[in-house]
């Protein structure tokens, strides 16, 4: 699914199963609860903190797509074409950072 297809799949599931969205404000803190609880799966799984019997069983890729849901709400209600913002984004890092990163030492 495109990034186009995947906002009118969110636009149509509001309108079916929610009552109206969330305002920006509430959509912003859902956005960083969710981003929270990704950053203690990775830190936990994959960083030096200990995972707790709790956290063993989340699911990351579960997680990363409440991320992309809130993500893509916050777009339709501010009436943001995030496939257009995506690719210009894309062009910008690939002309910007072609031989950066070749030529970091740091990741040699």
């Amino acid at each position: 699914m495109g990034i186009h297809k995947a906002q009118q799949a969110v636009d149509d599931w509001i309108k079916e199963h929610g009552v109206r969205y969330f305002n920006e404000l509430t959509n912003m803190a859902q956005l960083t609860e969710e981003v929270g609880e990704v950053a203690r799966i990775v830190a936990r799984r994959y960083g030096e903190q200990s995972e707790k019997p709790s956290d063993k069983d989340k699911d990351l890729g579960e997680e990363l797509a409440d991320v992309l849901f809130v993500v893509l709400c916050l777009a339709n209600q501010t009436g943001v074409d995030l496939q257009e913002s995506f690719n210009k984004k894309l062009a910008i890092k690939t002309e910007r950072d072609h031989d950066r990163h070749h030529n970091n030492d740091k990741l040699k």
